[in-house]
C-alpha cells in the first residue's frame, strides 16, 4: 500500500507564489515517476508536471512553463512544486501521482500513475 499526502496549499494573490509538498511512503522503492496534476472546478483533471527517479528529466504542460518548477528529495520521498507568477487561472485542487516502482521516464498521462493523493486546494485571487 503507498500513500501520498500533499501539503503547501492555500490562498494566494496573483502573482505571488506557493510551495507544494508531496510525500511518499509506504510500499513504494525506487525508480519511480512521480507528477501533478490538477483539477478546476467543473473541469477534467490535467496534467501539470512530472519527474523521473533521478531528476534528470521534467516536463512540463505549456502553460507552467517558465512559472512552475518541479523537483523531488528521494531521500525523504518528498516532490515539490514551486509555484510562481500564479494567475486566477491556476485555482484548482493540486494532485500527486506517483507511477509503479522500475519506471525510470517521466510521464504525462494519468494511466501511468496507480497511486494519487487526496489533493490540496491552491486558490489565486485576482
Amino acid at each position: 500500500q503507498v500513500q501520498l499526502v500533499e501539503s503547501g496549499g492555500g490562498l494566494v494573490q496573483a502573482g505571488g507564489s506557493l510551495r507544494l509538498s508531496c510525500a511518499a511512503s509506504g510500499r513504494i522503492s525506487g525508480p519511480y515517476a512521480m507528477g501533478w496534476f490538477r483539477q478546476a472546478p467543473g473541469m477534467g483533471r490535467e496534467f501539470v508536471a512530472t519527474i523521473n527517479w533521478s531528476g534528470s528529466n521534467t516536463v512540463y504542460a505549456d502553460s507552467m512553463k517558465g512559472r512552475f518548477t518541479i523537483s523531488r528529495d528521494n531521500a525523504k520521498n518528498t516532490m515539490f512544486l514551486q509555484m510562481n507568477s500564479l494567475k486566477p487561472e491556476d485555482t484548482a485542487v493540486y494532485y500527486c501521482a506517483a507511477s509503479n516502482s522500475c519506471l525510470t521516464g517521466a510521464y504525462s498521462t494519468e494511466r501511468q500513475y496507480p497511486y494519487w493523493g487526496q489533493g490540496t486546494q491552491v486558490t489565486v485571487s485576482s
